[in-house]
């Protein structure tokens, strides 16, 4: 650890680290707004499990039409503004879907508001780690627990509004007015002047975009196994660098698989296939997001004294157990804590395949970390249809099963990250 971490962060620095908290917060509590009232759009809009599939697709669909585009904005608007224009307008976006009257109309709110997430994730992760390195160590990970908190209490805040029979285009004006300005106060408070920091990529889950920019501050900095910058890489890359940037891909993969099925399928799992009221289906992906929050807040703690590997292989094995159980013996108690194990499981997982990727020889500074973050988007683009489908083919129950063989996967693929240091 360098001697900067001694250094005591002035008080602007404070504050613009509390006001990058707000926007994580705002971050993961609008769009988890929306996931508990899917049930209900599913029901309005008369969509089958396909179609419904193929529609909230367009949500990542639409982060990974402007993932690119954000670092563009960013260097036009600088990285404050730019989180809390894409706050504003992914809020718009959640509250057209919320009212969308036809199923073009709701995917292409969605595709909005995911555009716009893109951008905001990209835009806050940058100013986050700007406000890092004037602290001089890494913060950057409780900003993500701090998102998990946001989406655990938008699922909260939809449930109750569900509760109380609000109708969905009152509870997500509320919703949208309230983040708003929430993320228009913080940014009084974030960082001012030229924006110093490198160029950002990626996309949080509820994670990537800021697992890339964490996990290069820590190669950077002072993170396990990080190098000083400039500090030369091995010299050799070949096929072993491909097959591990490969599995990496597909350990990064397999979380994002487990976070869909939460935001995507459960509620509706819950409420489907096992009756459970809409305000207790809302609990399945409240469990999940939850569950994750705990374990990013340990996982640090976890790594340093066990290795990525054996976490990500525990990992992989608690979500195997806990979410295979819950669909080999379906009940309501026991699907909700099958996927708060899947959520603690995976939260490790992108972090873990993150810094891996940037320890890779042969690669160029970031291009191991830029390669696992777009390659992994695929996860959420292309897990809602195929789930959707094989739910129309053969019940939503079977097509859940991609959560147990994503944690199968991370079990045979762990063996590419680092083993306990000695």
């Amino acid at each position: 650890m360098t001697v900067d971490v001694l250094r005591r962060p002035a008080s602007a620095e404070r504050r613009a680290r509390v006001a990058v908290a707000v926007l994580f917060f705002t971050n993961g509590a609008l769009f988890a707004n929306l996931l508990p009232r899917y049930p209900q759009i599913k029901a309005d809009l008369g969509l089958g499990n396909a179609a419904y599939g193929l529609a909230v697709a367009a949500f990542p669909a639409g982060a990974i039409a402007a993932g690119l585009a954000a670092a563009v904005v960013i260097r036009r608007m600088g990285s404050a503004r730019a989180a809390v224009a894409g706050t504003l307008l992914t809020g718009a976006g959640i509250l057209v879907a919320g009212l969308a009257d036809s199923v073009v109309l709701f995917a292409a709110a969605l595709f909005l508001a995911g555009a716009m997430d893109a951008v905001t994730d990209v835009a806050q992760n940058a100013h986050g780690l700007r406000v890092q390195r004037r602290y001089g160590r890494s913060i950057i990970n409780s900003f993500h627990a701090i998102w998990s908190i946001g989406a655990v209490a938008g699922g909260s805040m939809a449930a109750a509004a569900i509760a109380l029979d609000l109708s969905r285009g009152r509870h997500l004006t509320i919703s949208a007015v309230v983040f708003a300005v929430a993320a228009c106060v913080a940014l009084r408070f974030c960082l001012s002047g030229p924006e110093t920091e490198t160029e950002p990529g990626g996309d949080d889950e509820p994670g990537s975009v800021a697992d890339t920019g964490s996990a290069t501050d820590s190669a950077a900095e002072s993170g396990p196994g990080g190098r000083k910058e400039g500090q030369v890489r091995r010299p050799t890359a070949g096929r072993r660098t491909a097959y591990v940037l490969g599995a990496l891909v597909l350990i990064a993969t397999a979380g994002t698989l487990v976070e869909d099925a939460g935001s995507s399928w459960a509620a509706l799992y819950l409420s489907g296939s096992l009756s459970a009221s809409v305000t207790l289906a809302a609990s399945g992906y409240i469990a999940l997001v939850g569950a994750q929050f705990v374990g990013r807040i340990i996982g640090d703690r976890l790594v340093d004294r066990f290795g990525q590997r054996a976490v990500a292989r525990a990992g992989g094995l608690v979500v195997v157990t806990g979410m295979g159980l819950a669909l080999a013996v379906p009940t309501v108690p026991g699907t909700i804590l099958g996927f708060a194990a899947a959520g603690f499981g995976v939260a490790t997982l992108v972090p873990a395949a993150m810094h891996e990727a940037d320890e890779l020889p042969g690669l160029k500074p970031g291009s191991g970390l830029a390669i696992v973050s777009w390659l992994m988007r695929l996860g959420f683009l292309l897990s809602p249809p195929v789930v959707g489908l094989v739910a129309d083919a053969a019940g939503l129950r079977v097509g859940l099963l991609v959560v147990p063989l994503a944690g199968l996967l991370v079990l045979l693929l762990a063996k590419v990250l680092q083993p306990q240091r000695r």
